[in-house]
């Protein structure tokens, strides 16, 4: 794209809507480019709509685009050009059909699309320009989309889920502890480690961060197929003891499977409440919070303590 001239000598531009420059929507023409939009842009991103009378879909994308303007609370302003009434502008960046939305920022065109797109889109759009962040809706359904996988056994779909949620919020703390727990579900505990070494210190209590800690401890117990066959045959050969019990329902949390292993310890408890000073519900606990609070097994598990502990 041609940029018209330098941002730094601009002649008199358009004229703002409202009263006191207060508005941040305004006609502009091609005489106002260098002042309205370059210059303009230096301090803040402008969004140039190239719009006729005539055109039915930039009708219908007006009023979208000029409400997101308006709700971005000063951080963005837009610029409303009429083709027919000013071509030059429109002519020099080649736009070829309309409606069509350029944003500029520091003088120069950063993005843009062509067309009547959803309202929801042109938020995101201008969201995005406003340094708004992402749209919360949207992290909020992927977030539940990739547990949704994650606890269904679809590590994969989980983690590129946790992988968009970081791509628009790096900071997002459940979605890094979620794509940690895939790299733990999928036999990679040490990638698992490297991404919670990414979170900053005054993060690492963070609730979701505990809970993969916690799941990369158990992880740790991991002990062969022979091995866990062995500790069952004893565990059913000698249903009493809570040692060789205790042993077996570390080993089934190490392999993940939280559910049996919750099963093991709460038969400890059932038989022997304060076994080993406790050891069993403190194993629970934290199987607790390697599985997650909003877990079926946690859930679940506590409402089973529960009945244990005040039964």
């Amino acid at each position: 794209m041609t940029i018209i001239g330098d941002p730094a000598a601009a002649p008199a531009g358009g004229q703002n809507n409202a009263p006191n420059g207060a508005d941040p929507v305004m006609e502009g023409t091609d005489r106002g480019v260098q002042n309205d939009v370059l210059k303009a842009s230096m301090s803040q991103p402008v969004i140039v709509d190239f719009w006729a009378p005539w055109c039915g879909p930039c009708r219908q994308l007006g009023p979208a685009i000029e409400a997101a303007v308006r709700a971005a609370k000063g951080m963005v302003k837009l610029v409303k050009i009429n083709i027919d009434e000013n071509p030059a502008f429109a002519g020099q960046l080649r736009v070829q059909s309309i409606p069509a939305v350029i944003a500029f920022d520091k003088g120069r065109p950063v993005d843009g699309f062509t067309g009547a797109i959803p309202p929801s889109e042109v938020e995101k759009f201008v969201r995005r320009l406003a340094g708004g962040g992402p749209d919360p809706k949207e992290l909020a359904a992927l977030l539940a989309r990739a547990q949704g996988s994650l606890d269904s056994g679809d590590a994969g779909g989980a983690a590129q889920d946790f992988a968009q949620v970081l791509q628009l919020a790096p900071d997002n703390l459940p979605a890094l502890a979620g794509l940690a727990r895939c790299y733990l579900a999928g036999g990679d505990p040490e990638r698992a480690r490297e991404l919670l070494a990414m979170v900053p210190e005054d993060k690492a209590n963070d609730a979701a961060i505990q809970g993969v800690r916690a799941a990369l401890d158990l992880a740790s117990n991991v002990v062969g197929g022979d091995a866990l066959d062995a500790l069952e045959a004893a565990v059913k050969a000698a249903p009493k003891d809570h040692a060789k019990r205790y042993e077996l329902a570390q080993a089934l949390a190490a392999r993940g499977d939280f559910e049996a292993a919750v099963d093991e310890l709460l038969t400890i408890i059932a038989a022997q409440r304060d076994w080993n000073e406790g050891a069993a519900r403190a194993e629970i606990i934290k199987l607790f919070e390697a599985a997650g609070p909003a877990s079926a097994v946690t859930r679940d598990g506590r409402r089973r303590l529960a009945s244990l502990l005040f039964s």
